[in-house]
């Protein structure tokens, strides 16, 4: 069954709210550009449904564009956090649906949260944590932090578990994680079977508690 496609609306054409724009656009979705400048707007026609220029703080141009019938609409503004405070402020006002927003700091992070802002990204710090974790294990192909206490972490199975099935690993008892698919080059395996065997080079992706993962990756793997 086709992917349904969905309607966003991304404000804010700098790197991050470019590289959303963009990536969205090519996935096939129907993607709103709106920035402030017209330069921007001009260079993400090309990578977007519809480009145009508008200050997005205005309650009347938002109305203007339909900014009431998009699914998503991602507040992605740069260095002026007043604008991007008000601008979340009016789209929760006009009742849309989901805001998500591009926050600068923490300061920033509890006025979008207070304000009501359904999701608040932090860009740099997430991909610093990721980052991170990358650099200080080479078992760890990939990293997503779910909350203070649970990750997901992407693991590379080594010669210590090659050809073990997840019966004879038992990680769920041992450690306290869960193996959610085993990567294998193109191929996944989703809610892989306790009999399914893992070999060196695969790639587990495994859900559980920090430290939980932390003791898996250093004595199980």
């Amino acid at each position: 069954m086709a992917e349904k496609k969905k309607q966003f609306a991304v404000i804010g054409l700098g790197r991050f709210g470019g590289s959303v724009c963009k990536e969205l656009y090519k996935m096939g979705h129907q993607v709103l550009a709106i920035d402030n400048n017209e330069a921007k707007v001009n260079e993400f026609a090309a990578h977007s449904t519809h480009a145009v220029i508008a200050n997005a703080t205005d309650e009347k141009s938002l109305q203007s564009l339909g900014i009431r019938n998009f699914e998503y609409v991602i507040v992605a503004i740069g260095d002026d956090i007043q604008s991007s405070i008000l601008t979340t402020l009016v789209l929760k006002e006009m009742e849309v649906e989901n805001v998500w927003v591009k926050a600068q700091n923490a300061y920033h992070h509890k006025v979008l949260d207070k304000i009501g802002a359904d999701r608040i990204i932090h860009p740099e710090q997430d991909m610093g944590i990721r980052i991170a974790q990358h650099v200080t294990s080479e078992k760890i192909v990939d990293y997503i932090e779910l909350s203070d206490e649970y990750s997901i972490v992407e693991l590379l199975a080594t010669k210590k578990i090659h050809n073990s099935t997840l019966i004879d690993l038992d990680v769920r008892a041992k450690f306290g994680c869960t193996i959610l698919a085993i990567k294998r080059g193109e191929d996944i395996n989703v809610s892989p079977l306790p009999d399914d065997t893992i070999y060196e080079k695969d790639v587990l992706i495994v859900i559980g508690h920090k430290a939980d993962l932390k003791r898996f990756e250093e004595e199980g793997m």
